[in-house]
């Protein structure tokens, strides 16, 4: 029988207990949240008036916000992109649900050569489970505990309100009410474990909102005005807000470098947009290579580093989270083989970056066609090459055309041949990458 946990956020809170010290050693902690298939507009400091995200909003005004932030067109592509910093097709991840290769190394088998500990909670999809979240078994091949995490409270894919979930000793734990709530207190138990142990900690926080289908708690949708979306957006912001007073409560909140993304663009629904997200003035929607597909909220608050609210223009990306934290703690992963397609945003954290020193490239496979075929990108500071069909290329100039309106490849040919020939080149490395050529077999 599965455990009933009963728990408002409140109360949690103010069961949190100052943490002794920082860790001796001064490595940040490390919190890395990613919500599912919100819409870049789908936070008020994007814009949003439906509803209000007062902690969001917070969270944005005391770090850097992101107005260029990128994570894949859909969502087990970016769950594999983010753990290895590596583009998702080259370890076969092309489409929800598909299977994630156990020879790729990830952020927390890494990260266990600096001493840190982690744990997931809640969407997992990297397991290759189809359909709505259901358990992960401590022994699954794929799970949590063997792609290098300690703990875990989790489940296969996304989660509503009044979910069951799994632990890493295999009990499933029966929780009434949101599941953001849920998750984040969960999350936040394990962060107060670590700090009184001064251990150094890693913790996904992966959302299964607002994913559909929205089914909000009844406060929240009234709340919302009716909309369940946005009833999910707000259990959302709610839970952020408990995550952050959290971390001041244990006394480690300027030693932690918290992230907010979302992991890929959302899905509107254009005759009722208050029952669908909000990609704000971008064309497109999640599975596309247009900016509405991609390109979605992104802030990190880390006190001790970021001194002050800043906004930037410069693409980022959720592939550069595993280089940016190999080069925050020194970590070389020799088993780590195969290009990493993120870059180090230390630089851009400390005001030293204007411009991306690469571009990002996007490619979403298409079953109607060869499997290494299918839309692609080619994303750079200024201008984006837009692979639309075979051998039919489009070029956006997406600082001053954000929404991708005018294609201005006949006014650019020199930018079009060069960027077609770093695609191309790129697109050879990833289908080597997934061919499996990265991989070093043990002698």
């Amino acid at each position: 029988m599965a455990a009933i946990l009963m728990l408002s956020p409140a109360v949690l809170i103010h069961s949190l207990t100052p943490a002794s010290a920082a860790p001796s050693s001064e490595k940040p902690n490390i919190v890395l949240c990613m919500t599912d298939d919100q819409g870049w507009g789908d936070v008020s400091y994007n814009g949003l008036k439906h509803i209000k995200t007062p902690n969001l909003d917070a969270m944005a005004a005391a770090g850097m916000q992101f107005n260029r932030f990128y994570a894949q067109p859909s969502c087990t592509p970016a769950r594999a992109c983010f753990m290895t910093g590596r583009h998702p097709n080259r370890m076969a991840a092309y489409w929800p649900g598909m299977p994630f290769r156990t020879k790729e190394i990830t952020i927390a088998q890494s990260l266990k050569l600096a001493g840190y500990k982690s744990a997931h909670f809640g969407k997992w999809h990297l397991n290759g489970v189809a359909g709505h979240g259901k358990p992960i078994k401590p022994d699954d091949p794929r799970g949590p505990l063997a792609l290098g995490f300690d703990e875990y409270f989790s489940v296969s894919n996304w989660h509503d309100k009044d979910w069951t979930y799994s632990r890493h000793d295999g009990e499933l734990v029966q929780v009434p009410g949101d599941c953001s709530d849920a998750i984040v207190a969960e999350a936040l138990k394990f962060m107060e474990r670590k700090s009184k142990a001064d251990e150094p900690f890693l913790a996904l926080v992966w959302y299964g909102s607002p994913h559909s289908p929205f089914k909000a708690t009844d406060a929240d949708r009234e709340a919302a005005g009716g909309s369940d979306y946005y009833g999910e957006v707000l259990g959302i912001d709610r839970s952020m807000g408990t995550l952050r007073a959290g971390l001041r409560r244990l006394g480690i909140e300027k030693n932690t470098l918290l992230l907010f993304c979302s992991d890929n663009g959302g899905w509107p629904n254009e005759k009722e947009p208050v029952k669908g997200s909000s990609n704000g003035p971008f064309r497109g929607r999640k599975g596309d290579m247009w900016e509405g597909g991609v390109r979605v909220p992104g802030i990190i608050e880390w006190p001790n580093r970021i001194k002050t609210h800043r906004v930037t223009e410069v693409p980022v990306c959720i592939s550069d989270i595993y280089p940016t934290l190999m080069a925050l703690l020194d970590i070389k992963d020799e088993r780590k083989t195969g290009p990493i397609d993120g870059i180090n945003i230390l630089p851009l954290l400390d005001g030293k970056m204007k411009q991306r020193p690469k571009p990002l490239g996007f490619w979403q496979y298409d079953d109607r066609s060869s499997m290494f075929d299918g839309q692609m990108a080619w994303n750079d500071n200024r201008y984006k090459l837009v692979k639309v069909a075979h051998e039919q290329f489009e070029l956006y100039d997406i600082q001053a055309d954000p929404s991708e309106t005018k294609n201005v490849a006949a006014e650019h040919p020199d930018i079009v041949n060069r960027f077609k020939a770093e695609l191309a080149a790129w697109h050879a490395s990833v289908k080597r990458s997934s061919a499996g050529e990265d991989y070093v077999e043990a002698k």
